[in-house]
């Protein structure tokens, strides 16, 4: 099986939101991935939506045997363990949340269908959150 190289971001802002980082990241390694390289948090305001909860962010790269498609289905069902109830995308808008995991890159795979698209262009460059924590991970 071969490993793909695949930069996530992570973010939450409910609840402990340093501990549902670190419950994440083990769940993705628990799914079969191998955690390379973690950030240091960063903490930001909510992006596209209004809400007193700060974020707390962070970057890891990662190597998965998973297709991208396969690797969204377990980011989703992380997510849903964990507690998230609304997905940004079924829902057409952001809210709070107790965990958000994004697939920024894939292999400089260009990627992109109905639920998934790669590389994630508002992270690599809208978002100055994600430009801080991703300068030193593309």
């Amino acid at each position: 099986m071969s490993q793909h190289r695949v930069v996530l971001l992570l973010g939450s802002n409910l609840g402990d939101q340093k501990k549902n980082l670190e419950t994440a990241i083990k769940k993705l390694e628990e799914s079969g991935n191998e955690v390379l390289k973690i950030s240091e948090f960063l903490t930001s305001e909510p992006v596209e939506f209004a809400s007193s909860n700060i974020f707390c962010n962070i970057a890891l790269i990662i190597f998965t045997g998973h297709s991208p498609v396969q690797l969204l289905n377990d980011i989703k069902r992380i997510e849903k363990e964990m507690g998230r109830v609304n997905d940004s995308m079924a829902s057409g808008g952001y809210t709070d949340r107790i965990i958000d995991i994004d697939i920024v890159t894939f292999n400089g795979l260009n990627f992109s269908s109905e639920r998934l698209e790669i590389p994630h262009r508002k992270h690599l460059f809208d978002r100055e959150f994600s430009r801080i924590l991703l300068k030193d991970f593309i």
